[in-house]
């Protein structure tokens, strides 16, 4: 069986299960209206890539509930940060949305806490979901024995894009295997006028560590830094800090401009070598009119090869939602077969059931498909994507990641964060 280093085995076992059909009897207390007319759906997904996919599944929402007005509530921003912002503001102030986005894992426990969510245990039941989804996603998503969100689908954080012309360009054949490599490689690329690696706004920069923290560590020691096992003044993991350090330094981090897709940009066009960034750059890069794998290839992060550092965007039904009957068919939407492959094909992703239809996913996703299925992956959560640490904890974890950014001093950043463990656990 296939080693998770988090709480539990993410074993992905192919089934030919059929969802079934309508959506149950309403999940629980609601606000306002029947919950017939109309839903608002509140998202961050407004960027190349991704936006499509959201725009797919909603015009499947609306053939197979004509009697339903959607409303598009996004909000722009890389990985939901300004969005986040805005809803924390409406949850607050008890005018929450229909449904709205969240990653699965622990990022949902201060809203779970708050009271602000309903279980959906129910609906799980009802959909038949419990078996289509693997084990240990069920795990990831369970606080306190109940399930408050529906994923739509599979996104990989631990990877590095690259132009193999860049790379050619400069007679490096191939991209580093460890982050000591990349950092050989960085005099080289320097001395041909490319930047070694783009980076954009601070969740990039988050993604980029715990990229590099997974590399030197291992994935148990990873683990271990957001579960309290790993000690974080210990030798490794200042090594690990200093080494992420090192790489920012080769990096463009002092004149990052706009989100992830500008850093991509730099990396497509030849200016920077590498990127790292999840795998819904795919589509952004297919969107560009390039080929995969001649213009643009990817593959593990430095270090990171056989690892899985996971991510999943889920959907919820807030308490006191004003449509709660439509909010369920959307849920239902969100986690359907039907749903999941028209959707993650254009997101640049891979469904959250093991029942997808394989034909629809090719080149890159095809590989990811097969990766996430190996027994002898090693699954571990996203840091910067709300998989390993709650919204309390990940935020502090910004206001230390800002200053090490700046003052490159990995003991003061291991102090902060393992302070910031205690006072959030």
């Amino acid at each position: 069986m296939r080693r998770n280093s988090g709480t539990a085995s993410l074993a992905v076992m192919l089934a030919g299960v059929l969802i079934a059909g309508a959506a149950c009897s309403s999940a629980g207390s609601g606000g306002g209206d029947s919950g017939d007319d109309r839903v608002e759906v509140f998202s961050w997904w407004t960027g190349e890539g991704e936006e499509e996919g959201l725009n797919a599944l909603i015009d499947d929402f609306k053939v197979t509930n004509p009697g339903i007005e959607f409303i598009n509530a996004t909000v722009s921003g890389g990985a939901g940060v300004n969005a986040k912002t805005v809803l924390a503001t409406r949850l607050e102030g008890e005018d929450p949305p229909d449904s709205y986005q969240a990653h699965a894992g622990l990022e949902l426990t201060s809203d779970i806490k708050a009271g602000r969510l309903q279980a959906l245990d129910e609906l799980y039941d009802s959909q038949g979901w419990r078996s289509v989804f693997p084990q240990g996603l069920l795990d990831a998503m369970t606080y306190e024995g109940k399930i408050y969100s529906v994923p739509v689908n599979i996104h990989r954080a631990n990877l590095i894009w690259y132009n193999p012309k860049t790379l050619a360009s400069v007679g490096i054949a191939e991209p580093p295997k460890t982050w000591s490599e990349l950092l050989a490689q960085a005099t080289i690329l320097r001395s041909g006028g490319i930047t070694p690696i783009a980076v954009g706004p601070l969740w990039t920069q988050k993604q980029l560590l715990e990229t590099v923290l997974i590399g030197e560590l291992g994935a148990g020691q990873y683990t271990g830094l957001w579960n309290g096992t790993t000690d974080w003044a210990s030798p490794q993991v200042i090594y690990a800090l200093t080494t992420a350090a090192r790489v920012f330094a080769v990096s463009d981090i002092t004149n990052a401009s706009g989100d992830w897709q500008n850093a991509m940009d730099k990396t497509l066009a030849g200016t920077a070598a590498y990127n790292v960034m999840g795998d819904w750059a795919y589509t952004y890069n297919l969107g560009k009119n390039l080929k995969y794998p001649t213009d643009f290839a990817v593959t593990a992060s430095p270090g990171s090869s056989g690892v899985y550092d996971f991510l999943s965007d889920a959907f919820t039904l807030p308490k006191g939602a004003p449509h709660p009957g439509a909010a369920q068919q959307w849920l239902i939407e969100c986690g359907s077969t039907r749903g999941q492959d028209i959707f993650n094909p254009l997101k640049g992703s891979i469904p959250a059931r093991t029942d997808a239809d394989r034909s629809k996913y090719t080149d890159y996703l095809a590989e990811a498909l097969e990766e996430w299925g190996r027994d002898t992956t090693i699954i571990v959560g996203s840091l910067a994507h709300g998989a390993a640490a709650s919204t309390e904890f990940n935020e502090k974890i910004d206001t230390a990641l800002t200053a090490f950014v700046a003052d490159a001093d990995a003991q003061a950043f291991a102090k902060a964060v393992a302070k910031a463990y205690q006072e959030t656990r």
